[in-house]
C-alpha cells in the first residue's frame, strides 16, 4: 500500500478490561489486546498505519513519465534477484507500469521526504523541478541522489485486489549513494533512529 492511499485511521476501540473469568484473560493472556476487529480495508489501514516500512519511488516510461511512491517494495530471491512491489489498478501510474519492460526502484533517504510526498501526490508533475533525475539503463527515469536505485526488468504483474503485484528482475544498480534511510511510519516520514 503507497503513503497517498493511507487514510485516516479509524478510531479503533479501546481495549476492554482484562476477564479473570476467561481463559484469555488476566495473567495468561494479553489483557492489554482489544476486541478482534472484521477484517475490512479500515483494519488493514489501521494496521500497517503501526508498521514502519521504507520509502521508494518506482518510475517507468512509456507513451509518458510515471513514478509513484511506495512502502510496499519487498526483496524476494536473490537467485535470481528478483523485487516486488503493490501498485493500484485506479492510480495514474498503472497505465504506464502496466505495459512497462523495465522499471527504475529507488531506495529513498532521509534526506528526501520532500521527494517522497512529490510522488505520493495525486496531480502533481511528479519530474518537473526541483525533481532532479536522468535517463539510465533502458531508458529508465532515474531520481539523483538516493541511496540506491536498481533497474528492474518486470516478469510478472499478478492480480491482488484492487492492486497488481509487480515482480521485477534487477538487471543493474548502484547501492553506494548518499543518505540514511527514510521510513513511513504512522501516516509520516520519518529519519530512522538506532
Amino acid at each position: 500500500m503507497s503513503p497517498a492511499e493511507n487514510r485516516t485511521a479509524p478510531r479503533l476501540p479501546s481495549p476492554s478490561p482484562p476477564n479473570s473469568g476467561s481463559p484469555h484473560g488476566g495473567a495468561e493472556g494479553n489483557a492489554d489486546a482489544g476486541a478482534p476487529l472484521d477484517g475490512s480495508p479500515e483494519l488493514l489501514r489501521a494496521a500497517f498505519r503501526r508498521h514502519p516500512a521504507g520509502v521508494a519511488v518506482i518510475t517507468a516510461r512509456g507513451s509518458r513519465l510515471a513514478g509513484f511512491t511506495a512502502t510496499s517494495l519487498t526483496s524476494v530471491s536473490a537467485e535470481p534477484p528478483l523485487v516486488s512491489f503493490g501498485v493500484g489498478t485506479a492510480s495514474s501510474s498503472w497505465p504506464v507500469i502496466a505495459e512497462a519492460e523495465h522499471v527504475g526502484v529507488h531506495l529513498l533517504g532521509e534526506h528526501q521526504r520532500e521527494l517522497a510526498g512529490t510522488f505520493a501526490r495525486g496531480g502533481a508533475d511528479r519530474f518537473a523541478p526541483p525533481t532532479r533525475w536522468r535517463e539510465g539503463p533502458e531508458g529508465v527515469p532515474l531520481l539523483e541522489s538516493v541511496p540506491v536505485w536498481l533497474v528492474c526488468r518486470v516478469v510478472a504483474r499478478v492480480p491482488a485486489g484492487d492492486h497488481r503485484v509487480v515482480v521485477a528482475e534487477v538487471v543493474a544498480g548502484d547501492p553506494a549513494g548518499p543518505g540514511r534511510p527514510l521510513v513511513h511510519h504512522d501516516g509520516r516520514y520519518n529519519a530512522l533512529r538506532d
